[in-house]
């Protein structure tokens, strides 16, 4: 049987830090309002130089060195993001050649905050079926530049990040071993951003309307969330043919300290077998679960052989779990 491992793994933050003291100073906001009702304290904001592609080839760089490779061992390069570079070419075209990952093949997946799991998915799937032998997984969002910083219900929640893994075949059962992907229909509302595409063209009169920004209806995501990752937590869980018990670490989606206590909850998990660094990110949209991930290792927080349950919610709607068994080979 062949397996998907990460042997490589990887994260960036930009070094501006926006926190809610001064976010006091630039909207009807207060640090109380924010913490009580979403956890966050401050945000990273990438500078005016860095996009989502130089972000995601900081953490892939860490990635690739960590897994022992050369850029042109790179078969695949997935890029998960709802904030690309530009409509065309792929944020994954320009990774490839600041990587100079010339033999690879480049593409993006945009399922929002549920990308890097919809990737993780992709990705296995690719490897384990015997397509490829390495591929290049990377969550990267310069949320910023499409916040309104007028608007206080969402320019508090989003920051930029990137997270990248590197996958390889495994002979032992390690790595990915369940996922589950799926959205809700008649929910693409819930959670947008109105212009740029076909079906809204740019022009003066939507960005006069402020339709480049993102748009989101909190109650009625909050509420799709916690029941989607709940539920998806439970069935790859039972595919996996695991308990709770057995899950060394929980890592969610960053969205919203109160998703993530409902979400543990379902799952009968413990906070202190959550990993939570909302505080310091936001909502870093596809970046949050690699950048987690990240963290949660150099933490010390589990070892080969550990399973970890990866959790995610994000605009289409959509959602993705996954089960996966620490360990490189």
């Amino acid at each position: 049987m062949r397996y998907a491992a990460i042997t490589g793994w990887g994260m960036y933050v930009p070094q501006q830090i926006l926190t809610n003291a001064d976010l006091e100073r630039m909207v009807d906001t207060s640090d109380e309002w924010i913490v009580t009702r979403t956890g966050i304290r401050e945000r990273r904001i990438g500078a005016p130089h860095e996009s989502t592609s130089t972000m995601g080839a900081e953490a892939a760089r860490i990635a690739i060195k960590r897994a022992g490779i050369s850029p042109l061992d790179i078969d695949l390069i997935i890029v998960a993001t709802a904030s690309p570079d530009k409509p065309i070419p792929s944020t994954a075209c320009f990774l490839q050649s600041l990587l100079s990952a010339s033999r690879a093949g480049a593409v993006d997946i945009n399922a929002a905050c549920s990308g890097f799991i919809y990737g993780l998915g992709m990705a296995s799937s690719l490897i384990r079926c015997g397509a490829f032998n390495t591929v290049l997984l990377v969550g990267a969002e310069m949320l910023s530049r499409y916040v309104n910083w007028k608007d206080r219900n969402t320019c508090v929640l989003f920051g930029d990040a990137a997270g990248a893994v590197v996958l390889q075949p495994a002979d032992s059962q390690t790595g990915v071993l369940t996922f589950d992907l799926g959205a809700i229909p008649e929910t693409h509302d819930l959670l947008k951003v109105d212009a740029g595409g076909s079906r809204c063209p740019a022009s003066h009169e939507t960005v006069e309307r402020g339709e480049h920004y993102i748009r989101m209806e909190g109650k009625e995501v909050f509420k799709h969330a916690v029941r989607a990752m709940g539920d998806s937590s439970l069935k790859v869980l039972h595919e996996a043919g695991l308990t709770s018990d057995q899950i060394k670490l929980l890592i969610p989606h960053q969205a919203n300290l109160r998703i993530i206590e409902a979400t543990a909850k379902r799952v009968e998990m413990s906070m202190d077998r959550v990993f939570v660094n909302i505080d310091k990110y936001g909502n870093t949209s596809a970046a949050t679960i690699p950048v987690a991930l990240c963290e949660a290792y150099d933490q010390g927080l589990f070892s080969d052989g550990d399973y970890l349950l990866l959790t995610a919610f994000g605009g289409g709607l959509t959602w993705g779990s996954a089960v996966i068994r620490w360990g490189t080979s």
